[in-house]
């Protein structure tokens, strides 16, 4: 059974998310606490993870980071679940490593949806190759992993997805909206610069993209094809 971790302090939130997503067939763990599921994690990862950016002590955007810094957890998909809604909490949340963003009050069954279409996307492989080699950048879709120039790179569950979706259309220009739809899993309510903080991680991640992932300005992103002597896919 999928098992997801819930992190909030407010009890009735808590146990209405436990109560669909145990109706949906997941197993939920609850905490309110930054320490236990940090601890958790290290434990026993989950499959996913909804955070909550307000608790005490120690704040998601904090937990966050330390998730996406450690090789055992850094893959884990995570939710943020938050009161604050302006676009700058988004981008904070984002920045740090969150896939996804959900701001109360909220539909329960959103948020099912949501965790589905992140889960979905995460567990998917691709049939038509194990592996794909872009230049110094290879990725290998059975282990979820990549690297450059033979170097581990940390990716969240996003920017792999994102990263795999983009180095199967190169050489296409690709919208804002078609890659929060392909990607994300369904009509995305927290705008396109979700895109747009993604790209920008993995351009940081993987330096040859610097250049190589070219903005089309006002429409979205193309990634053009790799280096003459480069491998495209094998």
């Amino acid at each position: 059974m999928t098992r997801v971790l819930v992190v909030e302090d407010d009890r009735d939130i808590s146990e209405l998310v436990r109560r669909y997503l145990e109706k949906a067939g997941f197993s939920v763990t609850l905490t309110s606490s930054g320490q236990e599921a940090l601890a958790r994690l290290t434990e026993s990862p989950p499959d996913l993870l909804i955070l909550d950016l307000m608790l005490p002590h120690m704040d998601g955007i904090e937990i966050c980071r330390t998730i996406r810094a450690s090789h055992k957890t850094g893959a884990i998909p995570i939710i943020m679940l938050t009161a604050r809604a302006e676009e700058a909490e988004r981008i904070a949340g984002l920045e740090v490593g969150a896939d996804d963003y959900i701001a109360k009050p909220f539909s329960p069954n959103e948020l099912v949806a949501r965790v589905r279409a992140l889960l979905r996307r995460a567990q998917r492989h691709p049939p038509e190759a194990t592996t794909i080699h872009y230049g110094p950048i290879v990725v290998d879709v059975d282990q979820h992993t990549v690297s450059l120039a033979g170097a581990s790179v940390l990716l969240t569950a996003k920017e792999f997805l994102l990263l795999g979706y983009l180095l199967k259309h190169r050489g296409r220009v690709l919208s804002r909206d078609v890659l929060l739809t392909d990607v994300w899993g369904y009509k995305y309510t927290g705008g396109t610069r979700t895109v747009d903080v993604h790209v920008r991680r993995l351009r940081e991640k993987l330096p040859p993209l610097e250049h190589a992932l070219v903005t089309v300005k006002q429409f979205g992103y193309k990634l053009l094809e790799p280096p003459p002597g480069g491998k495209a896919v094998s």
